[in-house]
């Protein structure tokens, strides 16, 4: 359960904590500043404690204990109107309730950015995007995806991040020190993204980029597994029969190119290369070092060599 419950209004902030049963009125010390606030239990340390996220008037802020034992701070805001996204910064042991009047509010707001009609002004210069004209390979899962982290003392979720169009494509060892990445699709990029537990200001950190590969993976029906190699150089996909697709990072080249559309110097070319497997098997597992890619069936482990080594 949240640690906390806050409210907001215009005006003010209203904060409930939860306390202990043998907590009494002279066991509380609530201490306000313009930017912080500070609340102790007996001589514990601080049970709430951090920079607020906007100013307040601390001298008209106050607390008093409930009938049902919890502590009840109202924060008076400086800035009034001004709505927190957050109460302290980076605290994350809160939960924000929203009343009814300001549901409504927010969903007013946004009715000019919504249309019951998929395509109203079929005229318009820059009409909106049409669902029956995209292709297949634009297409996202309806299913929606979040990424959770959990606390390994607690086994308690301290984040939760909704992926929306952020498509999980595979998990790959970078680092034998660090977690696994994750990498996700990013319109029609993929992107690696290296957890860091250690580090909760940084904790997602973005390590490397494989260009068109989210387009081109939502286009391969028949994919069971994506690799990468630890080195980023090469990005990879098998089916579930025969064929595996490799996809090279740009490199630079040693002859002129041009584009001939754009009639622009080309300096560096992606390559993409497919292997076929002497076996009809279906494959069981695939794996991608710095050098090579393995390729389990039900009968063989086949080795493809695709960077040279030192």
């Amino acid at each position: 359960d949240p640690f906390y419950y806050w409210q907001q209004t215009e005006d003010d902030v209203t904060i409930t904590v939860h306390l202990p049963q043998d907590i009494t009125k002279d066991d509380i010390k609530v201490h306000f500043s313009p930017d912080n606030v500070c609340v102790t239990l007996k001589d514990q340390p601080p049970l709430m404690e951090g920079k607020l996220y906007s100013s307040v008037d601390h001298e008209s802020c106050t607390w008093i204990i409930r009938e049902n034992k919890s502590l009840e701070i109202s924060l008076i805001k400086k800035n009034e109107g001004s709505r927190w996204p957050e109460l302290i910064v980076g605290d994350t042991r809160g939960e924000f309730i929203m009343d009814s009047s300001q549901c409504s509010e927010i969903a007013e707001s946004l009715m000019h950015l919504t249309s019951e009609v998929m395509n109203p002004n079929p005229e318009k210069e820059n009409p909106p995007c049409n669902a029956q004209e995209l292709e297949e390979c634009d297409a996202f899962l309806e299913d929606g995806a979040s990424l959770c982290r959990f606390d390994g003392n607690t086994l308690k979720i301290t984040h939760i991040i909704n992926l929306g169009s952020n498509q999980y494509l595979f998990s790959v060892v970078v680092d034998p020190r660090e977690m696994p990445c994750f990498c996700l699709r990013h319109d029609v990029d993929a992107l690696l993204w290296q957890p860091h537990s250690d580090q909760p200001e940084n904790m997602w950190e973005h390590i490397a980029t494989f260009n068109a590969l989210g387009y081109v993976q939502a286009s391969k029906q028949d994919k069971k597994f994506m690799a990468c190699a630890p080195d980023y150089s090469y990005a990879a996909l098998c089916e579930c029969l025969r064929r595996v697709f490799i996809y090279r990072q740009p490199t630079p080249l040693s002859t002129v190119l041009y584009n001939r559309k754009e009639g622009r110097q080309v300096g560096q070319v992606a390559k993409q290369l497919v292997a076929t497997l002497e076996a009809s098997d279906p494959i069981l597992g695939f794996q991608a070092t710095s050098e090579r890619l393995f390729v389990l069936t039900t009968k063989t482990l086949f080795l493809i060599k695709v960077n040279s080594g030192n």
